[in-house]
């Protein structure tokens, strides 16, 4: 494991960044400019990108950016995980960590200018806390996914808030919460419910998250979701009660249908092949 730091030393006061990332040479610089213009609310950023079992560019691309994080005073680690996974990715991140809040954030998302800046106020408390921006589903190239999506944001827990899909942040007592990621696949859902529902905060800002594109690709990433969270309830079974969900009732199911038809039939068609596919174990992308 090899890293390359740029910029002051760390304190408390920092909000420190870590991206999990593997093979996202086509993506990481987009993420790393989202950084890079945030408002000066955002105050003093440490961002670690974790290059993953890379076999593309993505630790060289993600480097060439540390002259200009260098300009803002800011720190910028770049460490290679030989180890494949996504959480030792995210343990090796967060090892390096020195802020005293920790936002963790996929490197296929895009921040608003005020992201960190919100979060960083909303995470200001001492109290454990955990916060998030505004989901924004990105405008999918295909049909499908563009049909999906229109349905999906329309879903209770969706329209409920702080989703923290792509993108969550912690206080300092709130990463108290839990040691090591744990190697499991819904490690944004195992997060997200070490706080109960009135410890989880959405602030204004939007995260662009981009879905997967194609009717086969939906179906993969949503049964390897759906295995995650089954994970998360036999493992942790006094977890499931901090979800807090509302379940769709049959008028509701109505009234997206009346209001939704094609996208209705979309993600319907997705849901029966979910559970006719088998999936793998391969990491998977909100895209």
């Amino acid at each position: 494991m090899t890293a390359q730091g740029t910029g002051h030393s760390g304190h408390d006061g920092a909000v420190s960044v870590v991206i999990a990332a593997r093979n996202e040479e086509g993506y990481i610089g987009d993420c790393l400019r989202s950084l890079l213009a945030q408002d000066a609310d955002a105050g003093a950023v440490q961002v670690i990108v974790a290059a993953n079992a890379c076999t593309d560019r993505t630790a060289g691309v993600a480097a060439g950016f540390a002259p200009r994080f260098a300009e803002r005073g800011w720190q910028l680690d770049v460490i290679e995980v030989p180890e494949p996974g996504k959480p030792n990715a995210l343990n090796a991140g967060d090892a390096a960590a020195h802020g005293g809040m920790r936002a963790f954030l996929d490197a296929d998302v895009r921040l608003d200018p005020a992201m960190l800046g919100q979060l960083r106020a909303a995470l200001a408390p001492d109290a454990p806390l955990y916060a998030t921006g505004t989901l924004a589903v990105t405008r999918a190239e295909s049909w499908v996914t563009r049909q999906y999506a229109r349905l999906w944001v329309d879903l209770p827990f969706v329209r409920g808030g702080a989703v923290g899909a792509g993108l969550f942040a912690v206080n300092k007592a709130g990463r108290a919460r839990w040691g090591d990621f744990p190697a499991i696949i819904s490690d944004d859902t195992f997060v997200r419910l070490q706080f109960t529902p009135e410890e989880r905060i959405e602030v204004p800002a939007r995260y662009h998250w981009p879905m997967v594109e194609g009717f086969g690709n939906l179906v993969r990433v949503r049964r390897r979701q759906d295995e995650g969270v089954r994970e998360l309830h036999r493992l942790w079974p006094g977890l499931a009660d901090r979800e807090a969900k509302d379940t769709l009732s049959r008028a509701q199911l109505a009234g997206l249908f009346l209001r939704k038809p094609v996208p209705f039939i979309v993600y319907a068609l997705v849901h029966v092949a979910v559970r006719l596919k088998r999936s793998g174990t391969e990491w998977t992308r909100g895209r």
